[in-house]
């Protein structure tokens, strides 16, 4: 059988209604690969195998019964397997996050997503693997162990969706959702060579990605899918996004459809690299080409424009109103020492390492202060969106590197042989983080080591389906994702 891993979920989706093949047979077939690469690449911790084939053989049933008369009806994804980050609450599986604490932490019904997921008729292979707490540009915690970039092993996936991204990348599963606080979807995305989209905040519900059930919804992070194909994600947008149960009781969402419909008819800012965080020549490069082939069909380009922003104080604001989420986790002891750490900095010391220290204690006034200043910015990014419909930007300042287990605070990042403070390349994904913006990355070929180049899509609040749009009508021009050599589809 010639293989069927690498079809998009719309294909197979098609397929599997036109009975060109079952969903037991492509189920069967994703977890033969999975038990044949896997061991190497450690993508997919928790495998649901049994209860995916049983419910890919209802959904064959499903499909003779509705061709027979008139049945039951089929979802979008009818058939469909599909995997899903750790972090997403699963019935009968464990949601650890990474954290030894949570290793038992099995839930008894599915979460929100997962539902929706399912009422479309997909189903579920299993989970994939995640860093501690989801914060890491790499995937490794002491419960699962270590993913593997399936380009490279010995290289990372990213983080924290990188299991997520390595399952797509190794042709595991048909589709992926994860999440995003800075960069979590997309530098997988980039670093594999596949499409991940983070959508604008607050349109796809967080309830049902969590530790702890009834939680709030933390500021800045987002939920949104990780897929093969353009299409795939758009698909996969349509059906996370949308309030809650309870918020369903008084509002419906709507976004716009995408108003751009070729690529001559795209304003694009090109923003290939910048001082505040440098990446290689050859990711410039990549976003350069991009220009350049939208010139040559039409579209108004520019590789001038920007923001009207201070891009130091936009990430003083960012690492800021970040680090006031990621505290919520800390116990007292662990504040206490960050009060100790914040106390060393002068007051008039305005160093990213000083805002990064003070943000882990921050009063509540002055986070009322970090958010006023967040509206600001984010009303000087809906006035560059008034003029231009994309702007493409790199997402990390590097392919893929190897992995690098030391504690974080003793990491570097050699950047064309410069040596780089290991979150400098934050920069990249906070600026549509912090502004509330919604950004795809998509792939634009590899590089000379043959690893995946990824760039970022970023558009106006709302505009989810125009930067997914623009990523499907560029990949028609540069190509879209491309298979790793050890994972050629033949099995």
């Amino acid at each position: 059988m010639s293989s069927i891993a690498y079809l998009s979920a719309l294909e197979l989706a098609s397929k599997i209604r036109d009975k060109q093949i079952s969903s037991v047979e492509i189920t069967q077939h994703y977890i033969d690969r999975i038990e044949k690469y896997d061991d190497s690449i450690n993508a997919v911790v928790v495998r649901t195998f049994e209860d995916a084939l049983e419910k890919a053989a209802a959904a064959d049933a499903a499909l003779g019964a509705a061709k027979r008369g008139p049945g039951q009806s089929l979802g979008r994804l009818h058939g469909v397997p599909m995997t899903i980050k750790e972090s997403y609450v699963m019935a009968n599986t464990p949601t650890t996050w990474g954290i030894e604490g949570f290793r038992h932490n099995v839930a008894k019904s599915d979460g929100l997503t997962v539902q929706r997921f399912r009422g479309n008729g997909a189903h579920f292979l299993g989970k994939t693997n995640v860093p501690v707490e989801l914060a890491d540009f790499q995937s490794y915690n002491p419960i699962y162990g270590t993913t593997g970039n399936p380009f490279d092993t010995t290289k990372t996936p990213g983080g924290s969706s990188g299991g997520s991204a390595a399952a797509l990348a190794a042709g595991f599963t048909g589709l992926e959702a994860g999440s995003d606080i800075g960069g979590s979807i997309r530098n997988p995305a980039h670093y594999c060579g596949v499409y991940g989209h983070k959508p604008t905040y607050g349109i796809v519900p967080m309830q049902g990605h969590e530790l702890v059930a009834n939680m709030p919804e933390a500021d800045l992070a987002v939920c949104g899918p990780l897929a093969r194909t353009a299409e795939d994600l758009e698909l996969a947008l349509n059906i996370m996004a949308g309030p809650a149960d309870q918020q369903a009781v008084g509002w419906r969402l709507s976004l716009p459809a995408s108003d751009k419909k070729n690529l001559r008819d795209f304003r694009v800012a090109i923003w290939p690299t910048d001082e505040m965080a440098p990446v290689t020549a050859e990711i410039a490069d990549r976003a350069t080409m991009v220009g350049e082939t939208l010139s040559k069909l039409g579209a108004t380009v520019s590789d001038l424009a920007r923001p009207d922003i201070d891009l130091y104080r936009a990430q003083g604001n960012y690492h800021t109103l970040l680090n006031t989420v990621m505290s919520g986790a800390m116990d007292d002891d662990a504040v206490a020492a960050a009060q100790r750490n914040a106390d060393q900095f002068d007051s008039s010391d305005n160093s990213m390492a000083a805002i990064t220290a003070r943000s882990l204690v921050l009063s509540h006034r002055d986070w009322m202060k970090s958010n006023a200043q967040r509206e600001q910015l984010r009303h000087a990014w809906r006035a560059f969106f008034e003029e231009w419909d994309i702007l493409i930007c790199p997402q990390m300042a590097t392919t893929a590197f190897p992995h690098d287990h030391r504690q974080m605070s003793e990491r570097t990042l050699k950047v064309d042989n410069e040596e780089q403070d290991y979150l400098q390349q934050i920069f990249w994904a906070g600026m549509a983080v912090n502004a509330y913006l919604p950004s795809t990355v998509f792939p634009t070929g590899l590089s000379r080591e043959g690893l995946p180049i990824g760039l970022q899509a970023i558009s106006a609040p709302y505009r989810d389906y125009r930067t997914i749009e623009f990523t499907r009508l560029i990949s028609r021009e540069i190509g879209g994702f491309i298979r790793p050599e050890e994972m050629d589809g033949t099995t």
